[in-house]
């Protein structure tokens, strides 16, 4: 199974606040951004899945995806109480407790990145169970850095590593079984 995994296009926020399943309105431009993404993708997906976030919903409805369907397990991590909080407020302690360990510990009321990862694994693991032969997921960076960790193996605590732009497209094979899962970088 090929699949697409785009993350949405910027939004129109303070970027000295935190957001995750907060749902932030996309930026100005969105429809250019969404007509420069229609270029790089194919027109035979057999399902379109996004994030229940509107900046997933409303660019899938730009590139003419009308009939896809939200999944919750696509939302970005979810940041608890300091969604929508300017980083510079949030309790110190608690922000330096998370970042000591955000792979375990979660933001005051969120979740953790390894619960993130249990819920995208557990996603993807769905989807190999159908019998697609392309799909197309809108989503974020957290979600799709999870897909990374997930056909690389690569350690939660090295998936910053990877530089997530907005309206980036990526593309994951999916095997009969992991040992035959790859991925390639649309450009």
């Amino acid at each position: 199974m090929e699949i697409h995994v785009i993350r949405h296009t910027p939004v129109n926020f303070d970027k000295n606040r935190c957001y995750g399943q907060l749902d932030t309105p996309l930026a100005e431009g969105f429809i250019e951004n969404a007509k420069s993404l229609s270029n790089q993708l194919s027109d035979c997906y057999e399902q379109v899945i996004t994030s229940p976030l509107s900046r997933c919903v409303k660019l899938a409805d730009e590139l003419n995806l009308k009939d896809s369907k939200r999944d919750n397990r696509l939302l970005e991590l979810d940041f608890g109480d300091w969604e929508g909080q300017l980083w510079n407020d949030i309790n110190q302690k608690a922000l330096n407790t998370w970042m000591e360990d955000f792979v375990n510990n979660s933001p005051t009321n969120g979740e953790t990145l390894n619960q993130m990862y249990k819920r995208i694994a557990e996603f993807i693991d769905s989807l190999r169970s159908e019998n697609f032969d392309k799909v197309l997921i809108i989503t974020h960076s957290g979600v799709i850095r999870c897909f990374w960790a997930y056909f690389l193996e690569i350690p939660l605590y090295n998936i910053f590593k990877l530089p997530i732009s907005f309206g980036e497209v990526f593309k994951f094979n999916l095997g009969d079984n992991k040992q035959y899962d790859s991925v390639k970088q649309l450009k």
